[in-house]
């Protein structure tokens, strides 16, 4: 059975949500892959990462780069997990496949975005009916994240 997690975005970006979560996971010895729904969002993340912070560093590269299975944390397109990840990342409602190869699954999306909103519905439900562990986190006024279901 694998973690999915639900991160729902209202008062901050996915840019200053992502890299904590990713620096988390790193932390715990897992290795990510985030999955995006274009070539410009995946190499906008690509250049974000390498400069959020002036005292943080993620290791990382896209799979429009050579050895994406030599990456700690891949930034991707496909539903492929060429670097043996244990932590998938999905952006912008997108659907995964097969979560089982996974430890955890992170879906964020953006709650001032509809489609987005109604994407993760639809992703929860899947979730749920396949039987994994669900988590939803929200902000509160504070942009704090708070654990709702």
């Amino acid at each position: 059975m694998t973690d999915v997690l639900f991160y729902h975005l209202e008062r901050r970006r996915l840019e200053d949500v992502l890299p904590t979560l990713i620096e988390r996971s790193l932390e715990r010895g897992w290795r990510c892959v985030v999955q995006c729904g274009s070539a410009e969002r995946r190499d906008a993340l690509d250049a974000h990462l390498w400069t959020y912070a002036d005292a943080a560093f993620l290791p990382h590269g896209t799979d429009a780069q050579p050895q994406p299975e030599r990456q700690p944390v891949l930034i991707t397109l496909s539903e492929a997990n060429p670097n043996a990840a244990q932590v998938r990342f999905m952006l912008e409602g997108l659907p995964l496949g097969d979560a089982a190869p996974y430890e955890r699954v992170v879906h964020l999306f953006d709650g001032r975005d509809d489609e987005q909103v109604a994407a993760a519905r639809a992703r929860w439900r899947e979730a749920k009916a396949a039987g994994h562990a669900l988590t939803y986190w929200q902000q509160d006024e504070a942009g704090r994240w708070v654990r709702k279901a």
